[in-house]
């Protein structure tokens, strides 16, 4: 017979701090509440904040279904700079002068980078080469030739423009790499740009607006915590969420 299920086998929809990996986040929670099976749903880097779909228990029998989910961020990427990370984490490799842009500049090259595209993964990355992470061998100097993915990109709206700094809207399909995006578009417009916020406001159906900080969830007692977690019950009803129990 299978085990019933428990209050504690579901989703917990985080608002992930700025400065933690999504594996801090997930041994935070783990270590403070006693569970024995945490996983997340779509990594997110160090600098980014916002909604971190966290499986407790039987519910990460649903990890590699909620992972596939689309995805949206809102951020700011800088112009005239670029990094080796692509983002605000990295270390400077070049700078260029940002030439005089209209938003109608802008729109016409943004236009380029909606719908299918293809993405050649950053170095610094946790994409795995022969069993080892690749931001492991950039750090040891090694560049391994990436093989570039097929992403797609439903939205990309351009919500502010204070030059060097841009405000976007980007709705993507699973594994698509922003700070890789904005870095290619600052190419496309000659300058070079990198990531320099990031807020993951959507993932599938899940909305950040339902999210609560990791802080607030871990000055909860274990009995308070009940109340935030989705069932999995309820989970499994989402259309696309069939999975073995």
């Amino acid at each position: 017979m299978r085990p019933e299920l428990t209050p504690f086998d579901g989703v917990l929809l985080v608002d992930k701090p700025k400065g933690l990996t999504s594996h801090d986040v997930v041994d935070h929670i783990r270590r403070h509440f006693g569970f024995k099976k945490v996983g997340h749903c779509g990594t997110l880097d160090p600098i980014a904040t916002g909604l971190l779909v966290v499986v407790l228990g039987r519910a990460t029998k649903l990890q590699s279904h909620l992972t596939a989910d689309d995805k949206a961020y809102e951020g700011v990427m800088r112009l005239g700079v670029s990094t080796d990370s692509q983002d605000s984490d990295g270390k400077i490799i070049a700078e260029k002068p940002v030439p005089p842009l209209t938003p109608a500049d802008l729109e016409q090259v943004l236009t380029r980078f909606r719908g299918d595209i293809q993405q050649v993964p950053p170095m610094i990355s946790a994409i795995k080469y022969k069993g080892q992470p690749l931001y492991k061998l950039a750090r040891k100097g090694m560049t391994i030739e990436r093989e570039p993915r097929a992403v797609h990109i439903y939205e990309l709206r351009l919500l502010t423009f204070d030059s060097p700094n841009i405000g976007f809207r980007v709705q993507c399909t699973k594994g698509t790499y922003v700070r890789t995006l904005c870095s290619e578009i600052g190419d496309a417009l000659g300058c070079g740009a990198h990531l320099a916020e990031l807020r993951r406001t959507r993932s599938g159906q899940f909305d950040l607006k339902d999210a609560q900080p990791l802080e607030a969830f871990l000055n909860l007692s274990l009995e308070q915590l009940q109340a935030s977690i989705i069932p999995m019950l309820k989970l499994l009803r989402l259309p696309g969420n069939a999975a073995p129990m």
